[in-house]
């Protein structure tokens, strides 16, 4: 399935790009992720397993067991601090 994938603050910094088509095999946000990982490389720094991402699943904050759909929106967030 086609998902778009958006990436926020430092991940965006990190991996040089706002947004991407991603086809993918997944069936939850969770398997998308380790997917991304597998790419190596800033994927794999930027949402490596037990490194803080919040994930949001058309435009609503997700657990990563939600499941994806075929055009779904995906974006990944750093945690955010205020002062």
């Amino acid at each position: 399935m086609k998902v778009q994938l958006r990436y926020f603050a430092s991940i965006r910094e990190a991996l040089g790009t706002g947004s991407e088509s991603f086809d993918t095999q997944a069936g939850t946000l969770a398997a998308l992720r380790a997917e991304l990982v597998e790419r190596g490389g800033a994927y794999a720094d930027a949402l490596a397993p037990g490194k803080s991402v919040r994930v949001a699943l058309n435009q609503t904050m997700s657990d990563e067991g939600a499941a994806l759909t075929d055009g779904a929106e995906i974006g990944f967030f750093p945690p955010v601090t205020g002062g």
